[in-house]
């Protein structure tokens, strides 16, 4: 009985991905946008633009769609309408995920990192 347990709770956690096991942090992601992002990107409702694209509401946008923003062809043309595991891959190595973008950000070298910042987005609606 024991042996059938564990082996319907491997085959859950198998089936429900990685992310089961997995923690973002918002509180953390909120510091590391504060101290490695805001150099480039407002995330306020009403804030604007810098160099990069506003970032509230990014979670369920398409790529490149923020109308007063001038995007690489690159991200126009990317076809990704943004997740939090998608934004989450593409903090981890904008250059990798979308070549010929203009973000100099070569990526956050955590991939626990990347999934805080991208969760706490997530909570910019």
């Amino acid at each position: 009985m024991d042996r059938i347990l564990i082996g319907v709770l491997t085959t859950l956690v198998t089936l429900s991905g990685v992310n089961a096991l997995r923690a973002d942090n918002p509180v953390h992601g909120k510091e590391l946008f504060t101290e490695k992002c805001t150099v480039c990107h407002n995330a306020g409702k009403d804030a604007g633009n810098k160099i990069g694209p506003n970032l509230f509401g990014v979670i369920g946008r398409p790529a490149g769609s923020v109308a007063s923003f001038n995007y690489s062809s690159a991200m126009k043309g990317a076809g990704i309408v943004w997740t939090e595991d998608k934004l989450a891959a593409y903090l981890a190595g904008p250059q990798r995920m979308i070549p010929g973008i203009r973000m100099t950000f070569a990526g956050f070298s955590s991939s626990s990192d990347a999934h805080d910042v991208a969760s706490y987005l997530a909570t910019l609606r």
